[in-house]
């Protein structure tokens, strides 16, 4: 069970980072950073780029952008498109840089299906929350959704770095909402596309 531990650790980190990406793309990043910057968390060799200042300051940079952009009409919509695969990228290299002692292709496999799967869910619920909410508000209920992925985005970070049992228990539940919710809308739309025709 102690072998197993270290693993379940990472894995727990991993998911949780992975769920905060499919929220913002670059907070995450910038709060792997600063924690291993301080070295609150350890990072592998292959991801000591994370921990250095260069890094640091550019994903700061990008998160104050990213974040600031998503309150800008149309230029939100347009993130949407972007962040998906970006999102993925993101929750890809997180979830692989708590995994410091499996081999190259066992780490990025796993990091492609948890970390990418899970970011990719997230980001793509949400980009349909934006949808909706552009559909139904004409664009004004858009900077509560921006706001709240921000606030997921922070927390998310947070709890996997600190917390990571119940940042992974939190990207789960996410995870099965997303699903939920997502299945009732696409029969919802496709009852109404049925109807047209």
């Amino acid at each position: 069970m102690a072998d197993i531990l270290p693993y379940l650790l990472s894995t727990f980190i991993g998911i949780g980072l992975a769920a905060a990406s499919g929220f913002r793309v670059f907070l995450p990043l910038f709060a792997v950073s600063l924690a291993s910057y301080f070295g609150w968390i350890p990072m592998g060799d292959n991801f000591e780029w994370l921990s250095g200042l260069p890094t640091l300051i550019t994903t700061g940079a990008a998160t104050l952008i990213e974040v600031l952009a998503y309150y800008i009409p149309v230029v939100d919509n347009f993130l949407d498109t972007l962040s998906i695969p970006l999102a993925t990228i993101a929750g890809s290299v997180l979830f692989a840089s708590q995994f410091m002692e499996l081999g190259t292709f066992p780490q990025w496999a796993l990091a492609l299906i948890a970390g990418g799967g899970t970011a990719a869910t997230i980001a793509s619920g949400f980009a349909g929350t934006r949808a909706a909410s552009t559909a139904t508000t004409g664009g004004i209920g858009n900077n509560l959704v921006a706001t709240t992925e921000t606030a997921g985005a922070g927390l998310m970070s947070v709890l996997s770095i600190f917390l990571p049992v119940i940042a992974f228990i939190l990207a789960i539940a996410l995870i099965i909402l997303v699903l939920f919710f997502g299945r009732k809308l696409w029969r919802k739309m496709k009852t109404q596309n049925s109807g047209i025709f």
